[in-house]
């Protein structure tokens, strides 16, 4: 396991022991997202030095770790190729279903390109429903045209 795997660890473990949440953390880098600082927490982003240092104090983190939140993280987290946990596995088969949808719609409205991951945004939100409540995720990301070369 690398370094970085065993501090996602190491905070998963003290979220637990704490009782603590996400949005919590977050709450303690309030210039960032819950969805921004998680992704960071469970080793997907590399988070700002203010923010790093806030959880990390909060945290009890030691400087190392302090430090290594803010490395750029090798990402992509998933086991395998094709995602066995069944939440996941929804988002996989969303793009499955959809992505040639997702593709056609976007290739368009803008053109030959694609959607940033980089220049990106999204917004988790419960959306309350007498039949049950729903997720509500908003994704936004900046279009990168192909250029002729």
């Amino acid at each position: 396991m690398s370094m970085r795997a065993d501090l996602t660890e190491k905070i998963v473990r003290l979220k637990i022991e704490r009782d603590l949440s996400w949005s919590g953390l977050a709450g303690l880098a309030p210039d960032l997202s819950k969805e921004f600082i998680t992704a960071g927490l469970l080793g997907q982003m590399q988070l700002p030095k203010a923010a790093a240092e806030a959880i990390g104090d909060h945290l009890g983190l030691d400087p190392f770790e302090i430090r290594l939140l803010q490395e750029a993280p090798y990402r992509g987290s998933l086991p395998t190729a094709v995602p066995t946990d069944p939440l996941i596995y929804r988002f996989y088969e969303l793009v499955s279903v959809y992505g040639t949808t997702f593709k056609a719609l976007i290739h368009e409205e803008f053109g030959d390109g694609i959607m940033s991951a980089i220049d990106f945004h999204m917004d988790l939100q419960r959306e309350p429903n007498n039949q049950g409540d729903r997720v509500s995720i908003s994704m936004s990301g900046k279009f990168l045209p192909y250029k002729p070369y």
